[in-house]
């Protein structure tokens, strides 16, 4: 029943062009990146937004695939496919990121109360066992531990990932940093143990808390991994935090070898590539990865409000926005040629496909 229930639904990608806007990705708004690297490639705006959220802060196309929304202010997750029907939604209390594993279970961070008392959450949602009727779903509390509230009570759980073999990384960010042993600023690791059960591996190993520079645990907002077998992932970074680092989107690359297992960055800013030039993004707020292996970076800052578009070589690519499309930009997805990118402030989707055929 479930299969021809997903089959169905997959199949409705309707992209309908004669109630689109066309446009050179070089006349958008207020904001120029790099330019047209390809030339002949435009985005095509896809009428109508999708509306109806408060205060969205993320997105994410799932394996299915459909589409989650951290509809963060109307407390509550909402599916959607990819036509833009709304198939369910599940209360959950202030939503602000979102990962899914290849079981199909949801990891979200969200807020909980405990004994009347409000903290920041992590919750897994097992979409198979309720054959995906999101409504019927029964979250279940990963975070906080008892170990969490004795020792890190004002934490926030800010980022959530999932990688090839069903682990999964959850940043914790905070105000205590002076322990070098177990720091409020971490990268958490979990395992899945059965279908009810997680482990946890503890942090991830040599990640400065308090570092401004690259590979650092200080006030990351948004984990983003590739759909291929290793542990690499982007992470992108608040810059409220107490000596924020300059590079607010970086690549965070695993390595193994006889000696030792950690993280470094996978772009060495001495070689000139743009995506981990200081200061190059604002206030970017999330990430996404196309099959191709470009990077996508939603940059939420006055200043910017706009795309960032890099090659799996940080060459940056087509850059695009301003206030004229978008008003904080919070997350962004991608399915097939189709940019989804999420607006906190105007509260809805604006949908962007890659085109070839400008003038026809």
């Amino acid at each position: 029943m479930i299969k021809k229930f997903l089959i169905s639904v997959i199949l409705i990608i309707p992209f309908i062009f004669g109630c689109s806007d066309k446009f050179d990705i070089n006349q958008l708004g207020d904001y120029h990146g790099a330019g047209n690297a390809g030339g002949d490639t435009v985005y095509v705006h896809l009428n109508p937004d999708w509306g109806g959220y408060n205060n969205p802060q993320a997105i994410l196309i799932g394996h299915e695939p459909f589409i989650y929304v951290c509809d963060t202010d109307n407390d509550r997750i909402v599916m959607l496919n990819t036509a833009g029907t709304v198939l369910g939604t599940l209360s959950i209390k202030k939503p602000i990121a979102i990962a899914e594993d290849y079981k199909l279970n949801l990891i979200v961070c969200a807020q909980t109360e405990i004994n009347s008392i409000t903290y920041s959450a992590v919750y897994k949602i097992d979409l198979f066992a309720v054959n995906h009727i999101i409504g019927n779903a029964v979250p279940r509390l990963i975070l906080p531990r008892k170990s969490d509230i004795d020792y890190h009570p004002l934490c926030t759980f800010s980022a959530v990932t999932a990688f090839y073999d069903n682990s999964y990384y959850v940043a914790r960010t905070g105000i205590n940093n002076t322990s070098i042993y177990d720091p409020d600023n971490a990268i958490l690791q979990f395992v899945t143990i059965g279908s009810n059960a997680d482990s946890s591996l503890g942090s991830v190993h040599n990640i400065d808390a308090l570092s401004s520079g690259l590979i650092t645990a200080n006030g990351i907002n948004c984990m983003t991994s590739f759909s291929k077998k290793n542990l690499d992932f982007i992470a992108t970074y608040d810059k409220n935090v107490d000596n924020a680092t300059a590079f607010k989107a970086q690549w965070f690359q695993h390595f193994e070898n006889q000696q030792s297992e950690g993280y470094r960055s996978a772009f060495n800013p001495s070689d000139g590539m743009k995506f981990v030039q200081p200061n190059r993004f604002g206030a970017p707020t999330g990430s996404c990865i196309d099959p191709s292996g470009n990077i996508y970076i939603a940059d939420g800052d006055p200043g910017k409000d706009s795309v960032f578009k890099f090659s799996p070589y940080g060459d940056e690519l087509q850059s695009f926005g301003g206030t004229t499309w978008f008003s904080k930009p919070a997350g962004v997805g991608f399915f097939d040629q189709t940019l989804y990118v999420l607006d906190s402030q105007k509260n809805i989707i604006r949908r962007f496909i890659l085109s070839t055929d400008l003038g026809q």
